[in-house]
């Protein structure tokens, strides 16, 4: 028989102007392990929404002053990726329209149906939620994945100084962006913030564009060019795939990094400066190190505090929130009315493949709203988008199996297929331990030496 995944329970905002059905809907979701708020008007939701942070809103459609469209139509824009499901009286087709276009999640007809309503909260809080209040500095960065918090605890902290910063990981995890917030937290924030790529150009035009040049200093330069290092001065410089930087010029950087001053192409003087570096890169630079492809100096100058962004798969659950930015962005930059995604579609989102993180998830967002005639963007359209990255999320059963698998692999591994000892290092007696490798398919002999 297979185990059944914990149920998910979530903060719950419930707004109906009917004491009778707010107090049963109330009943209901509490008995479910739900923290549960009721109000009696979208006025009283609004002024409740930053005291209780709710995970869904469930309104009624007919309400005095501001009705549960109005109601919905505010939440999206004080709280994008908070799901919300409106009540409707008589369950008509042109009620169920309107709250779809709007951006609801889904409606429920009264009377509700109890299984009807935990069904829909369920699904709900499986692609909802909001991002956590941050301050000015981390606004672009959207989240509410504990391991991405922890991060920018950590970029906050190392923003009050002026140690510099490596930040790894894939590409389209969004490495720029935090080097914006450590700027944005830090002493120079009222200074300039200059980012360049590594891998985006020549090496003599690389060079010229860090530390500048003078005139004639090779041929085309007819007039004098400041580098980034001069226009960055007092602020701070985003060295983006610094992996990628030639051999020759990260000798020079190491001595700009050393002696605080840069010297221009063609220049005999020094000029000093006062930048703060930090630096990004989806390579393995350790790696890089000991093929000779990067100097270890150079590295260890640069990797004074490292910050290593996760990718998107290990922070799922920030994906209903960026897909509901992202839709607010577009819908702002092309001045129409913002679209939305149906349920399934945003769980498609939600399960899929994402090589390119979030960039690529950016992309795809943009794809769907140039594609989608409907106000409502459908699951077909996100399956065409997808292709062959459309993925499958592992069950908690399947999950569960291949952690015990690799466990089970490790400790025979370790007892070279030596049962007796396995089985007291997993704190079994050997009769459950040998079930345990029969049900999982593992023969210690495979694991004793020849």
């Amino acid at each position: 028989m297979s185990a059944v995944s914990p149920k998910q329970t979530g903060k719950i905002l419930l707004v109906d102007d009917d004491p009778g059905l707010l107090r049963l809907l109330s009943i209901r979701l509490r008995a479910e392990g739900h923290d549960v708020e009721a109000v009696d008007s979208a006025h009283s939701a609004l002024a409740t929404l930053n005291r209780f942070s709710p995970d869904l809103v469930i309104t009624d459609l007919r309400m005095d002053k501001m009705d549960g469209i109005g109601l919905l139509k505010e939440l999206q824009t004080r709280s994008p990726g908070l799901r919300v499901v409106i009540i409707t009286a008589h369950g008509t087709i042109p009620d169920a329209v309107l709250a779809t276009q709007s951006g609801a999640f889904g409606f429920l007809t009264k009377p509700i149906d109890k299984d009807e309503l935990m069904v829909t909260v369920a699904k709900a809080l499986k692609v909802s939620g909001l991002a956590s209040v941050d301050a000015a500095w981390a606004s672009e960065i959207i989240t509410r994945n504990k391991g991405m918090k922890e991060i920018l605890q950590q970029a906050k902290m190392v923003a009050a100084t002026d140690a510099r910063v490596l930040i790894t990981g894939e590409s389209g995890t969004g490495k720029e962006l935090l080097a914006r917030a450590i700027h944005n937290a830090s002493p120079r924030h009222d200074k300039p913030f200059t980012a360049i790529n590594c891998s985006a150009m020549a090496e003599n035009l690389l060079e010229s564009e860090l530390f500048g040049h003078e005139k004639g200093a090779f041929t085309g330069a007819t007039r004098a060019h400041k580098g980034l290092f001069q226009a960055a001065e007092g602020g701070t410089l985003l060295l983006d795939e610094i992996g990628d930087m030639p051999m020759r010029l990260q000798v020079k950087l190491l001595r700009v990094l050393q002696e605080n001053q840069v010297r221009p192409v063609g220049s005999t003087e020094a000029i000093q400066i006062d930048v703060r570096v930090i630096s990004a890169t989806h390579r393995d630079l350790q790696e890089m190190m000991r093929g000779g492809g990067f100097r270890e100096d150079l590295y260890y100058r640069l990797n004074v505090v490292n910050i290593k962004l996760p990718t998107l798969d290990k922070r799922r659950e920030d994906i209903p929130l960026l897909v509901a930015r992202f839709l607010q962005e577009i819908s702002r930059e092309a001045d129409q009315e913002r679209k939305v995604y149906a349920p399934e579609a945003v769980e498609m989102l939600v399960i899929a493949e994402w090589p390119g993180n979030v960039r690529q998830l950016y992309n795809v967002v943009r794809q769907n709203v140039a594609l989608s005639r409907s106000p409502v963007i459908s699951a077909e359209i996100v399956q065409q988008s997808l292709g062959e990255h459309a993925g499958k999320l592992m069950s908690f059963t399947d999950a569960r199996d291949e952690f015990t698998r690799n466990y089970l692999s490790q400790i025979l591994q370790i007892t070279m297929g030596n049962v007796s000892q396995a089985a007291r290092l997993a704190k079994r007696n050997r009769t459950d331990f040998y079930k345990l490798l029969a049900r999982h398919d593992l023969n210690p002999d495979q694991f004793k030496t020849r």
